[in-house]
């Protein structure tokens, strides 16, 4: 089940009651891949938001696509529901939230560094101005002029772009000038 909606934190049981399936629903949701880069996670990604156990009992999962109309977002709920099915995790239910947008400030330290190692630059820069207490942040949809993705294979920082679009709408494709292999930028939102 999906819908599109903000997770009202008053919807939520107090997390110490449910700590253990929580706790157990985290970990299991940790090993769900994405379908379109299988060397991190969805909670690597920043694509799964929250885990709460809401009042009727439900455990439900809070997503958040990486871009509005992202293709990948039905496989991904399925990917949830079978791994909490697998778990024993029921009942469950799964929320795609489009608020606050998703942002690449989101993927983890490791993540960036396993997208390196499978061959894709990680997002350079932070897209996100500086949160004020109390307040949302802006975040800025175009790419600094001055970001040049290094190259994964070779480290170099002569690169070029041959594509605003990689393999798939999220990533752009870019040439190292050096070693001369082609790479996917993840390119910062």
């Amino acid at each position: 089940m999906s819908s599109s909606s903000n997770l009202a934190q008053s919807d939520a049981m107090p997390a110490a009651a449910n700590d253990e399936a929580l706790e157990r629903a985290w970990s299991v949701l940790e090993s769900v891949p994405d379908p379109e880069i299988p060397v991190v996670s969805i909670r690597e990604l920043g694509i799964l938001r929250g885990v709460a156990r809401t009042e009727d009992g439900v455990l439900e999962v809070v997503i958040t696509p990486t871009y509005s109309g992202c293709p990948a977002m039905a496989h991904i709920a399925e990917d949830i529901a079978h791994a909490l099915e697998a778990a024993g995790l029921t009942p469950h239910r799964i929320k795609t939230v489009l608020a606050p947008a998703w942002t690449t400030d989101w993927i983890t330290p490791p993540a960036r560094e396993k997208l390196r190692a499978y061959g894709i630059a990680p997002p350079s820069g932070r897209c996100a101005s500086t949160a004020v207490a109390g307040h949302e942040q802006a975040i800025r949809f175009v790419p600094r002029a001055d970001a040049s993705p290094s190259c994964p294979r070779c480290g170099s920082a002569h690169t070029e772009r041959l594509s605003q679009f990689g393999s798939t709408a999220c990533k752009a494709l870019y040439r190292c000038v050096d070693c001369r292999e082609p790479f996917d930028y993840f390119k910062p939102y």
